[in-house]
C-alpha cells in the first residue's frame, strides 16, 4: 500500500535535513584529507574512507527514524524487496573527491510502490541542494527549476556519462554522433550531478548506456519535475537491482538524443 501524503511529508522534510548532515560529513572529511589517497574496487571504480562513513550516517540516521523502510546503498547494499525504500549513493563523483577536485554530492531517493517519489542531491562544496518530490516540482536552494529551452543539438551542450559495463564502441559512436551534430559534449564525472545541471537548465542532456540506481533515481525525478524528458528507468526489468540505461534532456532535443544513443522508448515528464 502506498504511504499517506502526511508520511511523504514527514520523509522529505526528514530527507532535506539529513542530505545536508552527510554533505557536511563529506565536506570535513574532503578538506582533511591529502588528494589522491583511495583505494580502487575496481578499473576507474575509486573508494574513499568517505565513502562508507557518510553512508553509515545516512544508513542509522533512516533507520532510527524509519525502521520500517528499506534501505539500498552503493557501499553496504541493503533490501529491495520493500515497498518503502531508501537509495543512496554517499559521495557521487568519487574519483574527482579522491583527486581533490570540487565536483562532486550526495545523492538520496526514495521510491514507494515501485516509483520514486523523493530525490534529493547535495553539492557540498558549493552548498546547492537540489531537491524534487513527484507532482510537487524540482528546486535549488528554494527556487524552482526548469529544463532549458535549447531546440537542437547545435546549440546543445551534452553531458555524457561512461560506464565500463557496457561496450566502449557505444559510447565512442554515441559521441562521435553528438560532436558531428555540433553538440558540445563533456564529461565531469558525477552523473547525478549531471542530472542536476539538466533540470537546472546549465547543460541540455545527459546520456549514459548504464547507471546504477543510487546514482540516477533522484536526478531523473529532478529532470521530470523541471519539465524534462527521461528515458524509462524503474519501469525497466530489475533496474533497482542491476541498474540501466539513462537519457534525460529538455524535450526538444531528447529524440535526437535517444537516437544517437540508440535508444528507443522515451518516458515524457
Amino acid at each position: 500500500m502506498p504511504l499517506s501524503t502526511p508520511e511523504l511529508d514527514a520523509r522529505a522534510d526528514f530527507l532535506e535535513a539529513l542530505i545536508r548532515q552527510a554533505g557536511l560529513e563529506a565536506r570535513e572529511r574532503y578538506a582533511a584529507r591529502p588528494p589522491g589517497r583511495y583505494t580502487l574496487k575496481g578499473p576507474q571504480d575509486f573508494l574513499t574512507e568517505a565513502d562508507t562513513a557518510v553512508e553509515t550516517l545516512v544508513r542509522e540516521a533512516i533507520t532510527r527514524r524509519f525502521p520500517e523502510d528499506a534501505f539500498l546503498g552503493e557501499e553496504t547494499g541493503g533490501n529491495v524487496s520493500g515497498q518503502a525504500t531508501w537509495v543512496v549513493d554517499p559521495i557521487d563523483g568519487t574519483a574527482n573527491y579522491a583527486r581533490g577536485i570540487d565536483h562532486f554530492c550526495v545523492c538520496i531517493a526514495f521510491v514507494d510502490a515501485g516509483r520514486t517519489q523523493l530525490g534529493a542531491i547535495y553539492s557540498p562544496c558549493t552548498e546547492e541542494l537540489y531537491v524534487a518530490r513527484r507532482g510537487g516540482g524540482a528546486y535549488k536552494n528554494a527556487r524552482r527549476l526548469s529544463v532549458a529551452d535549447t531546440p537542437s543539438l547545435a546549440t546543445a551542450t551534452i553531458e555524457l556519462g561512461w560506464s565500463p559495463r557496457t561496450p566502449l564502441k557505444g559510447y565512442l559512436d554515441t559521441q562521435a554522433a553528438l560532436i558531428t551534430q555540433g553538440a558540445n559534449v563533456r564529461r565531469g564525472a558525477s552523473g547525478a550531478l549531471a542530472l542536476a545541471w539538466v533540470a537546472e537548465g546549465r547543460i541540455d542532456g545527459y546520456l549514459e548506456h548504464h547507471m546504477r540506481p543510487w546514482d540516477s533515481l533522484a536526478g531523473l525525478l529532478l529532470v521530470k519535475e523541471a519539465g524534462g524528458t527521461t528515458h524509462p528507468y524503474l519501469s525497466l526489468p530489475d533496474t533497482l537491482v542491476l541498474g540501466g540505461p539513462v537519457m534525460a534532456a529538455t524535450p526538444a532535443i531528447a529524440p535526437m538524443l535517444t537516437r544517437h544513443a540508440r535508444l528507443d522508448i522515451l518516458e515524457i515528464a
